[in-house]
């Protein structure tokens, strides 16, 4: 195993990624972009201060991470002359004669390799399959050349052993992938995906790869699964991307559309696997069960993570944001930390301050931007939840049978921006261990989709507006702009400039609505409601 704080620690493996040349990956690392719209005109002189805050690169803290990848910088770099070109073609593939060309096997529609090396491949197959049969301390990088494989039984390629196998997709290549609907063999250890690796299993290049998973996943590996670059596409029967004992992704784009979970690592078996990371690139997903999902934990540092559809939409038992962009959207829970191993105690939590099970379950918002468009809970813990840093925009749940913010035990702010509305009849507010102070505005009805609402301080200067995306009668904002105890004047209408929902706002035209005292609840009351216990 080669450990990831090898790529982690390396401040200029990026640049050394992108050196140019055949035998060299160009890995540059996706920019990141922060999502943004606009909602009405341009704000005037009272603008708010409570911007949100922009989407940086945060490399993943080498002593956050414990486990260990297969991955290194060294996996792209080889030796052009020891390549071996194969040329796929129906019942008659074959590969040049020269060094470790005796290690690939033709039979029929199969191509077997045998032995560890760098094999070229490109040609099509209408119906065939690519076999990775190498020994247990084998390398094996295959480089897709223009190389199209379909399988009409199965999966057409497979790597049946191997230390590592490498699927380097060569640059300004088009690949592509596609197995059969319903394969011959269907034993316990037998492929399941258009792409599936019984070993450590990484895909590079800056190419592109399509990959029709038409029978059960697009992409597996029962072990480690590093996505370091390429341009790839996944269209899936089940499962998008899975890796086992991890699933990593560094750069590259990722478009994955799949009926079951999109991106995700499952290893429920091994203590400290089944863990998630993106740290750079973009991944797009359109799932019919979970987006982004972890046995263990899930974590953002960087890059670009969209969950366009979904039933939830990230989920894990710990869930860290520490950086990066990340958009959810779902049909239930937008953030869930559940599900894992947990210990469970009863604790008071939430607004009401009832009794409810809190488990070893962790929502941890350190940096970066989390946006949440969720008809379920928005943020939701059966543990505890923080929010040190980065902003946090959620768009909860319409009816009161959720909320825009569900914690079971503590919600602690310390830090960052939070804007989280929705409905008002579950609305949970953060804990009094929380050392930055807010609002709850709960409205006396619900406001329509696209309405601004503005909170103004004692001087009159907006420090939130926010315009909502959905039926909207309550929202809880914090930031460093709210002074605990100061009374602050809610508004609806004006105009407003948003990213993400959340921006600057003016005042003009707006309809005042009563005021709220930071620091203390207004719980569905309206604004000049009751107080209730402070943050």
């Amino acid at each position: 195993m080669k450990n990831l704080r090898t790529y982690l620690s390396v401040a200029a493996l990026a640049t050394a990624l992108g050196l140019a040349g055949c035998s060299v990956a160009s890995t540059t690392p996706t920019g990141v972009s922060a999502i943004s719209s606009t909602s009405s005109a341009a704000s005037s002189s009272s603008a708010a201060s409570s911007g949100v805050a922009s989407s940086t690169t945060q490399a993943v803290s080498l002593d956050t991470l414990a486990e260990d990848t297969h991955y290194d910088a060294d996996d792209l770099t080889w030796d052009a002359a020891s390549e071996v070109a194969v040329t796929l073609a129906d019942g008659a593939s074959k590969a040049a004669t020269g060094t470790s060309s005796d290690a690939v096997k033709v039979d029929g529609g199969t191509v077997t390799i045998t032995a560890a090396g760098t094999y070229r491949l490109s040609g099509s197959l209408s119906d065939g399959q690519v076999v990775v049969a190498a020994g247990e301390e084998d390398v094996v990088r295959i480089i897709l050349d223009g190389a199209s494989i379909t399988s009409s039984t199965g999966s057409p390629f497979v790597v049946q052993s191997a230390n590592e196998a490498i699927v380097y997709l060569e640059d300004g290549t088009t690949n592509t992938l596609g197995d059969a609907a319903t394969y011959a063999d269907q034993g316990t250890d037998a492929a399941n995906a258009a792409l599936y690796s019984m070993a450590d299993l990484t895909i590079a290049g800056s190419g592109s790869l399509t990959v029709d998973g038409n029978y059960n996943d697009g992409i597996s590996s029962k072990d480690g699964l590093v996505l370091a670059a390429g341009t790839v596409t996944v269209d899936a029967a089940d499962d998008g991307i899975v890796g086992k004992d991890y699933a990593v992704l560094l750069s590259g784009a990722y478009q994955v559309t799949a009926a079951g979970d999109g991106f995700k690592s499952d290893n429920d078996a091994d203590e400290g696997r089944g863990w998630l990371l993106i740290n750079g690139g973009t991944i797009n997903v359109s799932a019919g069960d979970d987006g982004i999902k972890a046995y263990n934990t899930l974590k953002i540092a960087a890059g670009t993570a969209t969950v366009e559809e979904s039933e939830e939409g990230l989920e894990a038992q710990h869930i860290l944001i520490a950086g990066g962009t990340a958009t959810v959207t779902s049909n239930d829970d937008g953030v869930n930390a559940s599900g894992g191993s947990s210990t469970s105690t009863s604790q008071g939590g939430g607004m009401g301050g009832g009794s409810m099970a809190v488990g070893d379950y962790t929502v941890e918002v350190t940096g970066g931007l989390l946006t949440i468009n969720s008809k379920g809970d928005g943020l939701d813990s059966n543990g505890n939840a923080s929010i040190s840093g980065g902003t946090v925009v959620v768009n909860g749940p319409t009816d009161n049978g959720n909320g825009a913010l569900d914690v079971n035990g503590e919600l602690a702010v310390t830090g960052g921006t939070v804007a989280a509305a929705g409905s008002a009849g579950m609305a949970v507010t953060p804990s009094d261990t929380s050392t930055q102070s807010g609002v709850q505005v709960t409205l006396g009805s619900s406001v329509p989709a696209g309405t601004v609402i503005q909170v103004a301080d004692p001087a009159g200067k907006v420090v939130a507006a926010f315009v909502t995306t959905k039926a909207t009668a309550s929202l809880v904002f914090s930031s460093a702009a709210v002074t605990d105890g100061e009374e602050y004047t809610v508004y609806t209408g004006g105009t407003a400039t948003v990213s993400a929902g959340l921006g600057e706002g003016s005042l003009d035209g707006a309809k005042e609505q009563g005021t709220v005292t930071a620091g203390e609840y207004t719980a569905a009351q309206g604004p000049g409601g009751g107080g209730g216990p402070r943050w």
